[in-house]
């Protein structure tokens, strides 16, 4: 079996605390907005949210019927079939699309919707997401430029003296901060591992740090970065999707993010000591 190393239990101890951190901080944020729904990110879109999904209605007057059910499977299949295809027959975003594309004529024709009504609500949901890909494109482009012209180079070579002959703490928490950064500057995990590790690895036996700590910051910083890079289409295209203004939720989900920071150097730290 796998040994279970020093830097094996901290990243299940850091998963472990940090998803019960999330799990806190949203059941905390859905009492208060069940108690008192003025105190929702979104209430005073209240109004203009039930007109845009509930088509004017109050969610009592919308019957779950049979066939809502039914769309509601063909949807659940849609992601079924998605997984599958992914996962075992090497399927990418072409054959993704076609099948959500067959999903929503599928929903359109369970629910009876005449053509013109079926062309214009999936023109509405693409017109949804057009500014969404617009902000993504834009921010791709500054990565793909500071990448052309060295200037992500330039930062990760500067990094490298700022880190070498610190002590193991200092070391492991400055670095923290530098992945955080570099993970801005590309959003592409597998990109930031290729980019960062062949450096910081090494410079970490000298600050007397495990390597495997390393790779924990480094998975950290990047985990953390994704809850709110505006390169995330998970993160844009969800907060377009639920009609949340960007701006909002940074403000909504900056005490949680600040928690896990916290949390995070706690770890790392003791994870030097260690």
């Amino acid at each position: 079996g796998i040994p279970f190393t020093t830097g094996i239990w901290l990243r299940v101890a850091l998963l472990v605390a940090g998803w019960l951190i999330c799990v806190a901080w949203v059941m905390r944020y859905a009492r208060q907005v069940r108690q008192d729904p003025s105190r929702s990110i979104v209430a005073d879109k209240q109004d203009e949210n039930i007109a845009h999904f509930l088509g004017g209605k109050r969610q009592q007057d919308l019957a779950f019927t049979g066939t809502r059910k039914l769309i509601l499977v063909i949807f659940a299949l849609a992601f079924a079939v998605m997984i599958y295809g992914v996962a075992v027959l090497g399927w990418w975003m072409g054959q993704i699309s076609g099948v959500f594309l067959a999903a929503a004529i599928i929903t359109g024709l369970l629910a009876r919707m005449s053509e013109e009504e079926l062309t214009s609500t999936f023109i509405d949901g693409a017109r949804d997401l057009l500014g969404v890909a617009l902000i993504i494109g834009i921010a791709r482009g500054i990565v793909v430029v500071m990448d052309k012209g060295m200037i992500t180079h330039t930062i990760l070579h500067s990094a490298e003296g700022l880190v070498s002959g610190l002590s193991s703490i200092v070391f492991i928490n400055v670095m923290y901060w530098l992945e955080v950064v570099l993970s801005f500057l590309v959003p592409s995990s597998s990109g930031l591992a290729v980019l960062t590790m062949p450096i910081m690895a090494p410079l970490a036996d000298f600050a007397r740090v495990d390597r495997d700590l390393v790779v924990t910051t480094y998975q950290a910083a990047s985990g953390i970065v994704n809850l709110v890079t505006p390169t995330s289409a998970v993160v844009m295209g969800g907060l377009a999707i639920a009609r949340v203004p960007y701006v909002r939720y940074l403000k909504w989900v900056a005490p949680l993010l600040l928690m896990l920071t916290v949390l995070i150097c706690l770890i790392l730290s003791l994870g030097a000591l260690l």
